[in-house]
C-alpha cells in the first residue's frame, strides 16, 4: 500500500452527527477515491474519505470534498421541459416528455433510416449506464453513432493503446507509481488535476526520494515545479521531442535486444522512422536547450523502472496518437512494461470515462470487441440474441463526426447525456449552429449552456442519488452504493434509459425485451457474462466484493481472483486478429485498416513497434496571430463547473475566465497585472483579464477552458480549432494561433485632474493608470496629455492548492 498513514479528510455541514455513512467513490476525477457520503433526515450532508481504500487511504482533493454541495444547490432540475411552439422552455410530465423523445426516435429512423440517432454521453456515469446505452443504440436503434464527451478528454489513451498492444487497457497501475525509480509526466499535470495521485507521488518523495520526477510541459506548472527535471518544450513538439529520446537510446544501445526480438515486431520500420532525429535537431524544433535534452535521454536510456503517465497535454496536441506510441514504443525497447515499477499509464481524466470505453458506449463494442470484425460481431449477436446483420458495423464515429453529419441532414436526434458540449467543443460556434437544426435531448441535473439548443430537458440523479460501478485510470472498478433517493420528479440515467427501450419495444429475435435486466447489478451481472474471456474479464467481480475489497483491477476472471496490478507480465499482447479490439489504422493517416492488412503485420501475440512519423502542427503562430494559444484546466474547477461552481468554495476560489500571459510579453505589449484584453482567433474572440507572471513561457498564453456563458465573453472554446488527431478523432485543443489585444479608452489630460481623478472616474486605481501609461511619479502628467485607461481591471486570483507540502 503506496501511504505509511491514513488521512481521513472530511466535509459535512450537519446539525449533529450524520444518520449514517454510506460506501461510496468519488465522482470527479479519474484517480478513483474512495469514500462515504454522509446522509442526514435523508439528505447528503457531506463527505469523508475512505481510510482502507488503497488509492488514496483516506485523502479527497478540493473539487472531491466540495462535489456534495451540487445535490443540495437549489437550481437542480425536478421536471421534464420541452420547448414549446414559442421556442420557450416549459416544464412537462414524464409521460408527455418520454413520447415526444419515442415519437421523434421512430421520425427519424422512417425518414432517414439506421444509424441517424446519435446518443453524446459523458465520462462521469456508470459502466451499467453505458452499457445500456451500447446495447440500446446497436441492437435497438442499429446506431453506431455513439460517442461521449471522453472523445474531447482521453479518447487517444484508447487508440495508442490499440495500435501498440492490441487492446484498451492501460499497462501499469497506481502500485507501479509506488515502485519506479523513474516517473515521467508527460502533458500530465496532476497537482491540478487528479491532486490525490499528486499527493501520492509526493509522499514517496519526500520519504525517499524516489521517483525521479520528469514533467514534460509547457507551462511551468505546479507539478512542474516539483520536477528534478521540467522539460518545457514548445506547443505541438510532443512527437519531435519523443522522437529524439527514442533515437538516442537506439544510437546508445541501450536495448532490451532480447524482448524486442521475443516480444514484438516492426522494429525496423520503427527505426527508420525516427533516424535522423538528432538531439541538436530535436532542441531546434522542441525549443528545449540540448543540456537538457542530453540529461533526459541518459535518465531514460539507462533507468531500470520506468512508468510515464499522460494526460491532455499529450492527447490534445498535435500528432497525439502518435506521441503516445512513441511512448510505448520507448518502453518495449527498453523491455521496460509488465514488470514491477514499469510501463505506460496513459491516464483517464473523468472518474468513469475509462469504463466507457470498456461497456462499449462509445467506439467498439462491450468488452473491447472490434466493430470490423465478423466473429467480434456474430458473438454480440448470440450474446444479445439478435440477428447479426442488426449489428451496425465500421470504424467508429467521433463527435466531429456526427456535426458534419449533422450538418448534412444525416442525422435526427442527438442525445445528449450528462455533458455540455456548448461550453466542452472546440469551435462552438460550428457546433452550436448545427445543433440548433436537429432535435436535441439534454439530460443533466442542471440547466446549462447546452439547454440553448435543447428541444427536451430531462432532469437527471446525481452522485449518491443511484447505484453503479465505475473504472478509474488504472483499471480498477469501484462501486458506488445508493445513499439517498432523488429530489422527486428526478430520474438516474439508467432509468431513463430503460424507460425508452420499454417505448420503443425492443425485442430480441425470440420477441422477448432486448433488455431483460431491471436493476443496476442485474445489468452488471449480464456485462460479466459479455466480458468473460476478453482482456476486460470481469467474471469474478460482484458488488459486494468491490465493496468488501475497495474495489478490483479487470482482469478479474473468477471468484479467486484478486485482480491485476499490471496487463502483460506474460509478455503476451491481444494482437492475433481474432482477439484484437481492433485491425489497428495506418500510424500516419488514420486509415482503418482491413483483417488481411493487419494479419500481415504479423503480431499474433506480440507488442507492435509503431512508426512514428511527424506532422507539424495544422496551425501555427503567423503575422495575423502570432502567438500561441493552449488551454487546460483548474485545480479548483471540472468541465465546464456544472457541479463545481456551485460549490462556493470551488466558485469563490476561481470565479472568472483569465489569460495567462508571460511577463516579458506582458511588458512588450504594456499590458499590466488583471487588465481585460481581447483575444481573438480565426474562429472568435473573447475578452477576459491578465494574469502576468512566467508560468507560460514567452509566445505563449493559457486560458482555461471552464467557463463559457453565453452571456460574457470568456468561453476559451471561441478560440479553439476543431482539427482532430486522425487516428484518435481527438480535438487539439492545445494548440492555436492567436493574438493579444489591448482594450482601452483614451483620455486627454484637463486641467485641475490628477492621476487619483481620473482613476477613480474610470472605476480603477491611481497605480493601475500609473502601470498601463508607465508613469514613474504622478508629477509626469501634464494638461494635454493622452492617456490610455484600460476598460477593466479584474483582480483573478487563484487561491494555492499544496497539501503534499505539509504532512501528509
Amino acid at each position: 500500500m503506496a501511504w505509511q498513514e491514513e488521512r481521513i479528510d472530511q466535509n459535512v455541514y450537519s446539525q449533529g452527527d450524520p444518520d449514517k455513512w454510506v460506501y461510496s467513490t468519488c465522482n470527479i476525477c479519474s484517480i478513483g477515491c474512495g469514500c462515504y457520503v454522509a446522509v442526514k433526515d435523508d439528505q447528503i450532508v457531506g463527505i469523508k474519505g475512505n481510510g482502507a481504500h488503497p488509492t488514496n487511504r483516506g485523502r479527497l482533493g478540493p473539487k472531491g470534498e466540495n462535489q456534495w454541495q451540487a445535490n443540495q444547490a437549489p437550481d437542480r432540475l425536478t421536471s421534464p421541459m420541452i420547448r414549446n411552439a414559442s421556442g420557450q422552455l416549459e416544464k412537462a410530465s414524464w409521460e408527455e416528455a418520454m413520447a415526444l423523445i419515442a415519437e421523434k426516435a421512430r421520425e427519424s429512423l422512417d425518414r432517414l433510416g439506421p444509424n441517424s440517432i446519435s446518443f453524446y454521453s459523458t465520462g462521469q456515469g456508470f459502466l451499467e449506464d453505458y452499457y445500456t446505452t451500447a446495447k440500446i443504440g446497436r441492437a435497438g436503434l442499429q446506431t453506431h453513432l455513439l460517442d461521449a464527451n471522453t472523445r474531447l478528454c482521453t479518447a487517444t489513451t484508447e487508440f495508442c493503446l490499440l495500435q501498440s498492444f492490441g487492446a484498451d487497457g492501460t499497462p501499469a497501475s497506481f502500485d507501479d507509481v509506488d515502485k519506479t525509480d523513474v516517473l515521467m509526466l508527460f502533458g500530465h499535470n496532476p497537482a491540478e488535476t487528479g491532486t490525490v495521485f499528486f499527493e501520492r507521488i509526493m509522499d514517496r518523495k519526500q520519504r525517499t526520494g524516489k521517483p525521479y520526477l520528469i514533467v514534460v510541459d509547457p507551462r511551468e506548472t505546479m507539478t512542474a515545479r516539483e520536477a528534478d527535471l521540467h522539460i518545457p518544450l514548445k506547443p505541438g513538439a510532443n512527437l519531435p521531442l519523443m522522437n529524439g529520446i527514442v533515437n538516442a537510446v537506439l544510437q546508445n544501445g541501450e536495448l532490451d535486444r532480447e524482448f524486442i526480438e521475443n516480444h514484438t515486431v516492426g522494429f525496423e520500420k520503427m527505426k527508420e522512422s525516427v533516424d535522423g532525429w538528432t538531439l541538436e535537431q530535436t532542441a531546434e524544433l522542441t525549443g528545449v536547450p540540448l543540456d537538457k535534452l542530453r540529461q533526459l535521454t541518459d535518465v531514460l536510456g539507462s533507468t531500470s523502472s520506468l512508468v510515464t503517465t499522460t494526460l491532455q497535454g499529450a492527447y490534445q496536441s498535435g500528432n497525439a496518437t502518435t506521441s503516445c506510441v512513441a511512448i510505448n514504443n520507448l518502453h518495449l525497447i527498453r523491455g521496460l512494461i509488465g514488470k514491477p515499477g514499469s510501463g505506460p499509464l496513459h491516464m483517464a481524466g473523468q472518474p468513469s470515462s475509462s469504463a466507457n470505453r470498456t461497456a462499449g458506449g462509445v467506439g467498439t463494442y462491450p468488452a473491447h470487441r472490434n466493430p470490423t470484425n465478423p466473429v467480434h460481431l456474430k458473438e454480440m449477436a448470440e450474446l444479445w440474441n439478435v440477428e447479426e446483420e442488426r449489428l451496425p458495423a465500421g470504424p467508429e464515429k467521433s463527435i466531429e463526426d456526427i456535426i458534419s453529419l449533422i450538418e448534412k441532414g444525416k442525422v435526427g436526434l442527438f442525445w445528449n447525456i450528462g455533458t455540455n458540449p456548448m461550453v466542452s467543443l472546440p469551435n462552438r460556434k460550428r457546433a452550436r449552429k448545427a445543433l440548433e437544426s436537429v432535435f436535441v435531448i439534454v439530460q443533466d441535473p442542471f440547466l446549462t449552456e447546452t439547454s440553448a439548443v435543447a428541444d427536451v430537458i430531462l432532469p437527471a440523479a446525481l452522485w449518491g442519488e443511484k447505484e453503479g460501478t465505475m473504472e478509474n485510470a488504472d483499471r480498477t472498478i469501484n462501486v458506488l452504493r445508493k445513499a439517498i433517493e432523488p429530489p422527486e420528479g428526478v430520474k438516474s440515467d439508467f432509468e431513463i434509459l430503460l424507460d425508452f427501450a420499454e417505448r420503443m419495444k425492443f425485442t430480441d429475435k425470440d420477441g422477448q425485451p432486448l433488455i431483460q435486466y431491471s436493476t443496476p447489478e442485474a445489468c452488471f451481472e449480464e456485462f460479466k457474462r459479455v466480458s468473460k474471456g476478453r482482456p476486460c474479464d470481469m467474471t469474478g467481480i460482484t458488488y459486494d466484493r468491490l465493496e468488501n475489497e475497495n474495489g478490483l483491477r479487470w482482469p478479474v476472471p473468477d471468484e479467486k481472483s484478486e485482480g491485476t496490478p499490471r496487463l502483460y507480465s506474460d509478455f503476451k499482447f491481444h494482437t492475433k486478429p481474432d482477439d484484437a479490439q481492433t485491425f489497428s489504422k495506418d500510424q500516419l493517416t488514420g486509415r482503418a485498416l482491413t483483417k488481411e492488412e493487419y494479419t500481415e503485420i504479423g503480431a499474433n501475440g506480440r507488442a507492435i513497434l509503431q512508426p512514428t512519423r511527424y506532422i507539424p502542427p495544422y496551425e501555427q503562430p503567423n503575422d495575423e496571430y502570432p502567438t500561441w494559444l493552449t488551454t487546460g484546466r483548474l485545480v479548483w474547477h471540472w468541465h465546464t463547473r456544472t457541479k463545481t461552481a456551485r460549490s462556493p468554495i470551488l466558485h469563490m476560489a476561481a470565479q472568472h475566465g483569465y489569460v495567462e500571459i508571460n511577463e516579458q510579453d506582458a511588458e512588450e505589449m504594456g499590458i499590466v497585472e488583471g487588465e481585460v484584453v481581447r483575444i481573438t482567433s480565426p474562429r472568435g474572440e473573447i475578452e477576459v483579464p491578465a494574469r502576468v507572471g512566467t508560468a507560460v513561457q514567452p509566445g505563449l498564453v493559457f486560458v482555461p477552458f471552464h467557463f463559457g456563458n453565453w452571456d460574457k465573453k470568456e468561453a476559451a472554446n471561441e478560440l479553439t480549432v476543431d482539427h482532430v488527431d486522425p487516428l484518435s478523432k481527438q480535438p487539439l485543443f492545445k494548440q492555436a494561433a492567436c493574438r493579444v489585444e489591448k482594450i482601452r479608452t483614451n483620455h486627454q489630460v484637463a486641467a485641475g485632474d490628477s492621476l487619483e481623478s481620473i482613476a477613480a472616474n474610470y472605476g480603477i486605481t491611481a497605480d493601475e493608470l500609473r502601470a498601463a501609461n508607465h508613469i514613474e511619479t504622478p508629477y509626469e502628467i501634464q494638461m494635454g496629455t493622452a492617456l490610455e485607461v484600460p476598460v477593466s481591471i479584474i483582480n483573478t486570483p487563484i487561491q494555492p492548492y499544496l497539501p503534499y507540502r505539509n504532512n501528509m
